[in-house]
């Protein structure tokens, strides 16, 4: 397997949904296999809140020899999205105005930008088709919106755990989480390392969202009655607090879950029924039974509302983490959905 980590670069100003622009932003992105001579082979991933560009490493259940994003057969791409640091222009980068970090100047970046931004890659990359867009969660969100704006790009598209708009309960679990951050005295200091206690809190809270109380009564429940303090599910939310304080940024955090929050594919299209009657791919929508988060009714909406879409259904314990965890159903349901739409590589 050839494994290629590039960065692409825009020099010239981008104007955001905002208003605001970026003088000029770069995006870093991974390459899985190589690009065949029809060009027809093109898998493009698109991640979630707080993953990467190295599509291997968060969806390795999902990637490999004879696995649904096999780099024997197919060119992946994954890039990291604007306003991520995993490489890409975020609020630690450096403003070429000021020569320093944006910090809490960085502008609003919305799921729209992403795609934009994602767009012009492709285009640097002379992609002209994409056969398969996948994604789950804000990975969803962002192939959704992409599938709109540019609907004779894409042949197929497969979005899991996702929504055409974040709902009221999703952007009142983020609002919470960014209280905590604000909550952290070192919030307002222009460092890197600003908010990183309030991100450790937020990302507690975030959990709770992510699985839900049957799967923490499976993997976390006591098995001794005498137990008074050392739970296993304190020790549960501490840890995975600090697993992300110690890889991620609350700058990065604020503006990807702001960028969430503004997800709305109808937004200036008139409705959102209309928006995803733009659609153009072979859809397949995919929930997740457990997800209290992205609820099923949110995916079963998509696929009653994008042309000829189809819908199933993952019976999961894990919630809606059920869409980095269940790889082999999602293998399963993907591949017999692409043998009915003929839609194999």
């Amino acid at each position: 397997m050839n494994l290629d980590t590039d960065v692409y670069y825009h020099d010239k100003p981008f104007k955001l949904e905002s208003g605001d622009v970026l003088p000029q932003f770069q995006l870093a992105y991974q390459t899985f296999g190589k690009l065949n001579e029809a060009k027809d082979n093109v898998i493009w991933v698109c991640h979630a809140l707080t993953a990467n560009a190295d599509v291997s490493d968060w969806w390795a259940g999902l990637f490999g020899a004879n696995n649904l994003l096999d780099p024997t057969q197919h060119f992946i791409v994954c890039a990291n999205v604007l306003g991520s640091c995993y490489g890409s222009t975020h609020a630690l980068s450096v403003s070429p105005h000021t020569q320093e970090a944006y910090y809490h100047d960085f502008p609003m970046v919305t799921i729209r930008d992403m795609v934009k931004a994602l767009d012009l890659l492709r285009a640097s990359l002379g992609i002209k088709r994409i056969h398969l867009c996948m994604g789950g969660s804000m990975g969803g969100q962002q192939a959704m919106e992409w599938a709109i704006l540019q609907p004779d790009v894409f042949e197929s598209l497969v979005l899991l755990a996702t929504n055409a708009y974040h709902s009221a309960w999703g952007i009142a679990f983020n609002e919470t989480q960014r209280m905590a951050i604000q909550a952290d005295q070192t919030w307002s200091q222009n460092t890197p390392k600003a908010g990183l206690e309030g991100l450790r809190v937020a990302r507690a809270i975030a959990l709770l969202s992510y699985r839900n109380y049957a799967t923490y009564k499976a993997t976390q429940q006591e098995t001794s009655v005498e137990e008074k303090v050392a739970f296993k599910a304190s020790s549960y939310q501490q840890y995975q607090g600090e697993k992300l304080m110690k890889r991620f940024n609350a700058f990065s955090y604020w503006t990807l879950s702001k960028a969430m929050d503004a997800h709305q594919v109808g937004r200036g299209r008139g409705s959102v029924e209309q928006a995803l009657q733009q659609i153009k791919a072979k859809t397949l929508v995919i929930g997740i039974s457990s997800d209290v988060l992205f609820p099923t009714t949110e995916q079963q909406y998509l696929a009653t509302s994008i042309p000829e879409a189809c819908y199933e259904e993952i019976d999961s314990l894990y919630g809606h983490d059920g869409f980095l965890i269940e790889n082999d159903k999602i293998k399963v349901i993907v591949q017999q959905w692409q043998q009915e739409k003929a839609l194999l590589v």
